[in-house]
């Protein structure tokens, strides 16, 4: 028996034309699969293989499907049902993805937050879904996510469980909720969303991507295909794991797809991941390129590198082609260039490519049913070999965000096309090549941030009469986040702003890093503010030449 809430309809999330979803399953893409079924045929194919490792516990994968299904029951016991949303906001844990797995079990949709979130954030995702439940851990890095919860919950009044994932005081204790041998309702449709990504930049309207249930699996399962992955696959999960890129590109599930083993890290750091990759004989890890360069430089530190380790995927954001040469010689290991958005497009560096393609492009479209434009200003098509921005549609890219019509309108083409904002040229028989971004949004380190959001914010400080936050090229991070402001008393010290920002629940990795204090802007022939000329007085003015106050 299937229990269903009233859901969205296609006007709150646009979806693939008939015609494609025809084309799709007649393909072989798209098998009408959900990842209820993908559990238990993992569990049925797979049984005592080791799934996951995370610490001293360890589960195979007939242990994942069992407490997956017993999850699910207590959940829907709780009387949650098809078609509610949730709030999930994990650290890298074999909790995350029980709690994953049973919620899309039920074909209850979770919104996949990140642990660096705060109230702002947190409390915009709970509000917009209407979210009848919340899962935190009780802390995690030095944060106590009950006392966010705390805060949240007086004003949101769908909001009916908080379950918490270790001491959860006055909440739902998270291991309270297994019921082995209870009944979990009939799968929910292969058409229906299993999971929204959070797409880069949310302003005031967080803009949240639907992935469903056939399209997201044939992402995962073609990913690992091109990733080479299979039985004896050993997979660092060292990158906040309800990111797109761990979870899903191939991640950790692509790993479970093909019977290997997910080691979840708790943090990134060298020491963690140079323990966890030696002591399990980690054989594929994905990072984003400062990551990949704090790698390097401790191993060759260190004077050791991970003997185990085959492939190390970057993405997230571009890695320059002089780091990309060092991998290698300094890894031991084959570098995998992963570009790509949680929207849809995934593009990789094969691992037989030779070394200049690797080195020099981000990959090319993974599946044959990529279908990609680079257009000029106009929406004409440029010749190959130039630049434009780049414009996707397949069958996992998604047509449209979740109740945002008017975005919608701008973000695709009438055809279906996403306008991913990136301007590239292809080159070397269809690879891409990012030259960098036309929206408006820096990425910092492979977390996309809005100006927009971090500007609003220091606008609402007494003493800034106006503010341009802009990205500034850094070798580590790609691009850091630079505020330049204007103080109506000329007094303001870049410390109280980043308070300032604390205070009202920004996220800490879109905290700027530099603050430069300005007179006046310059400014267009229009009267509006020239980002491209703030980059450009940054970039060329020294640092020792105007008062730049790090952040505190």
């Amino acid at each position: 028996m299937q229990h269903t809430r009233a859901g969205d309809d296609a006007a709150d999330m646009p979806t693939w034309p008939q015609e494609f979803r025809e084309r799709y399953i007649g393909e072989g893409l798209w098998r009408d699969e959900t990842f209820a079924g993908t559990i238990d045929r993992l569990a049925a194919g797979y049984g005592n293989r080791i799934a996951l490792i995370d610490g001293d516990r360890r589960l195979t994968y007939a242990e994942l499907q069992q407490r997956v299904h017993a999850l699910a029951a207590g959940l829907s016991e709780r009387g949650l049902v098809r078609g509610d949303k949730a709030v999930v906001q994990m650290p890298n844990s074999i909790a995350f993805v029980e709690i994953t797995f049973a919620l899309m079990r039920l074909g209850v949709v979770p919104v996949l937050a990140l642990p660096a979130h705060r109230h702002l954030e947190i409390g915009r995702f709970l509000e917009f879904v209407e979210a009848r439940a919340f899962f935190i851990a009780d802390r995690a890095g030095g944060f106590d996510y009950r006392g966010l919860a705390r805060d949240l919950r007086p004003g949101l009044p769908a909001l009916e469980h908080v379950v918490v994932d270790g001491e959860a005081e006055e909440f739902l204790d998270l291991s309270s909720l297994y019921k082995h041998g209870g009944t979990v309702p009939d799968a929910p449709s292969p058409d229906d969303v299993a999971v929204f990504q959070i797409s880069g930049g949310t302003t005031g309207v967080p803009k949240l991507i639907p992935r469903r249930h056939n399209e997201y699996l044939y992402n995962i399962r073609t990913a690992a295909e091109v990733s080479g992955m299979d039985g004896d696959t050993v997979y660092l999960c060292a990158l906040p794991v309800a990111h797109n890129f761990p979870l899903a590109c191939p991640g950790i599930i692509g790993t479970f797809m093909q019977g290997g083993t997910v080691v979840m890290a708790p943090d990134p750091g060298a020491d963690t991941a140079f323990a966890l990759m030696d002591a399990h004989k980690v054989t594929i890890a994905a990072v984003v390129p400062p990551l990949a360069l704090l790698w390097m430089e401790e191993a060759e530190k260190r004077n050791h590198r991970p003997e185990s380790l085959q492939v190390l995927q970057v993405g997230g954001a571009k890695m320059s082609a002089e780091p990309a040469r060092h991998v290698g010689p300094k890894l031991g290991c084959t570098l995998q260039q992963v570009f790509g958005m949680a929207e849809g497009l995934i593009c990789f560096t094969r691992l037989d490519d030779p070394q200049e393609v690797i080195v020099n492009t981000q990959g090319r479209p993974m599946s044959p049913g990529d279908e990609i434009r680079v257009v000029d200003a106009d929406g004409n098509d440029v010749p190959v070999g130039e630049t434009g921005e780049l414009l996707t549609r397949g069958p996992y890219t998604i047509r449209g965000y979740y109740r945002v019509p008017e975005h919608n309108a701008r973000a695709f083409t009438p055809d279906g096309f996403y306008r991913t904002g990136d301007i590239v040229r292809l080159a070397f028989g269809g690879n891409i090549v990012v030259s960098g971004r036309d929206k408006d949004q820096i990425n910092r380190g492979g977390e996309k941030i809005s100006p927009e959001e971090v500007e609003n914010l220091l606008l609402a400080h007494d003493d800034i009469h106006d503010v341009a936050v802009v990205g500034l090229p850094d070798a580590m991070l790609g691009e850091r986040i630079c505020a330049f402001a204007i103080s109506r008393s000329g007094q303001t010290k870049a410390l109280a702003l980043t308070r300032h920002l604390r205070s009202r629940g920004l996220a800490s990795f879109k905290m700027p890093d530099d603050f430069v204090f300005v007179a006046n802007f310059p400014e267009t022939g229009i009267g509006k503010i020239s980002k491209k000329e703030l980059r450009e007085k940054l970039k060329q003015l020294h640092l020792d030449q105007i008062s730049i106050s790090k952040a505190g």
